[in-house]
């Protein structure tokens, strides 16, 4: 089984283009939720109260995506943010993209194209970071296992979170999900049972 990649951005990004005399600006971001994406979306409609239209889109994970038109022509707007976001293959992202009316009609296939032309800019500026899956462990060993157990992290380039030196070695760490179940098995079999990996969940992370 490959490792699950997740695209994410990089950074937050803001353009703005002229399209027959209207201002198109396209502003995307990382974002951990839909409370976040909300509170941003509410602070950019307060920064641009003065636009024409607030038009956003976001996708959060793989079960949420949002959009709104602002009161553009249904279908002209929102959703062609949205497909932008899609097509990128990025997620956990936002896009609001402000438009100042310049006083000549676009059309609808107008509209589609300078708002897609928006999101896909702003998406294109914030770049995109690729994180995984990753399991988190937690495991107690002897002093005298300590350095064999360095030795097996080491080998599936585990990120170490925290170790705690007591009456025994603690160590939390994280592993790729997609070897977690091997590894589990390997350090059981290694140590005869002595040594049992103990789950903690999955996080998304990146070396």
């Amino acid at each position: 089984m490959s490792a699950k990649k997740i695209n994410r951005p990089r950074n937050t990004a803001k353009i703005e283009f002229v399209e027959r005399k209207s201002v198109f600006i396209g502003f995307s971001t990382f974002v951990e939720n839909e409370e976040q994406a909300l509170e941003i979306i509410k602070q950019k409609k307060k920064e641009y109260s003065d636009a024409t239209h607030n038009v956003y889109a976001y996708v959060i994970g793989d079960t949420i995506a949002r959009y709104s038109d602002d009161n553009e022509p249904q279908g002209t707007a929102g959703m062609p943010v949205l497909n932008s976001i899609r097509m990128s293959g990025i997620t956990d992202v936002l896009v609001v993209v402000t438009r100042y009316y310049g006083g000549i009609l676009l059309g609808a296939g107008g509209l589609v194209r300078a708002y897609s032309a928006a999101a896909s800019m702003a998406l294109d500026a914030g770049g995109t970071k690729v994180y995984e899956e990753y399991s988190v462990y937690n495991l107690k060993i002897s002093y005298s296992d300590y350095g064999k157990i360095n030795t097996e992290l080491s080998n599936v380039d585990a990120i170490i979170d925290n170790t705690e030196f007591a009456d025994d070695v603690s160590i939390d760490f994280a592993i790729r999900a997609d070897i977690s179940e091997s590894f589990e098995k390997r350090i059981i079999d290694l140590f005869a049972g002595r040594v049992v990996p103990c789950f903690k969940g999955i996080r998304i992370d990146t070396k």
